[in-house]
């Protein structure tokens, strides 16, 4: 008997260990990679995707979670996890696909993924935001390009041709002009709970000057439902695209007195750059000299 409860505790320990070891998150003074918070649905299952949730305010969140990744799964473990009846969601977040809606069929044709769900899936007040949701977490599978939608083997209304990040996500009209349109993807930060969240917005502007510009000039803007922390006197003073790279070099404002603070700064601008631009890298600058850089890893 005592071999036994030795035994027991000895395994209990080793299972802990593993455990806090691959959730441990390791940062560096000059790399950081791109996490967002994960919560822990299946730990047989180690590895997580990237999906969409609503926050308080029917903003949609991108977070990371535990899914099935086994060969033919991902897509039903995606629509099963954002489905109202799911109770596994991280706290402060919410699902939305509505309850019983099923997958029909679905197959992948070019990177293309055609999928055929039921028709509780359009019972719902918010189309768009289901709609929206469901496609930008599917298109964080491997190989997913784009997505063709059906209902019942038709295709939706206002939605029958082939979507992908294009349709937008939280989506902010500002322009008063049909001319000189520019489509910016803006982060902002989401505390719930004591975790950090980050919101995507895309915003339709009148202004035709370079994306990093905009970005920074709309992190600096104050929003009831979106937070940025950039100070008001933070100043891109210049900018440069080398290979994969794109360097920032702003004055001493980009820095604030609060570690935290400054990195949920940096991460809101990289998370930015990353779906404006076709970099990998983000190397921050103050006063040409490097601060810190930020590794592309949302996959």
């Amino acid at each position: 008997m005592r071999t036994k409860i030795i035994k027991k505790i000895f395994n209990t320990t080793i299972t802990m260990f593993i455990i806090l070891t691959i959730f441990t998150l390791k940062t560096t003074s000059n790399s950081n990679v791109l996490r967002t918070n994960v919560e822990i649905d299946d730990i047989t299952n180690l590895t997580t995707n990237n999906i969409y949730l609503l926050n308080k305010n029917n903003l949609l969140v991108k977070t990371k979670v535990f899914i099935n990744n086994k060969k033919n799964k991902e897509i039903e473990s995606i629509i099963k996890y954002l489905t109202i009846t799911n109770n596994k969601t991280p706290v402060g977040l919410k699902t939305y696909i509505p309850k019983n809606t099923k997958i029909l069929n679905y197959k992948l044709e070019n990177n293309t993924l055609i999928i055929d769900l039921s028709k509780e899936f359009l019972s719902t007040a918010n189309k768009q935001l289901v709609i929206t949701g469901l496609v930008y977490s599917l298109l964080e599978i491997n190989d997913i390009d784009n997505i063709k939608l059906q209902v019942e083997g038709k295709p939706i209304e206002g939605y029958n041709e082939v979507l992908n990040k294009n349709i937008g996500i939280n989506n902010e009209f500002l322009f008063n002009s049909r001319y000189d349109i520019n489509r910016v993807v803006i982060y902002y930060v989401d505390k719930i709970d004591n975790k950090t969240y980050f919101v995507p917005v895309t915003k339709y502007l009148n202004d035709t000057r370079e994306k990093i510009e905009i970005i920074i000039d709309e992190l600096k803007e104050n929003n009831n439902n979106l937070i940025s922390y950039l100070n008001d006197n933070a100043k891109l003073i210049n900018y440069r695209e080398e290979g994969n790279v794109l360097y920032l070099n702003f004055n001493e404002y980009l820095i604030d007195s609060n570690d935290e603070v400054s990195k949920n700064i940096m991460k809101t601008i990289a998370y930015s750059v990353f779906d404006n631009y076709n970099v990998n890298v983000v190397c921050f600058e103050t006063n040409s000299k490097r601060v810190d850089m930020i590794t592309n890893e949302w996959k």
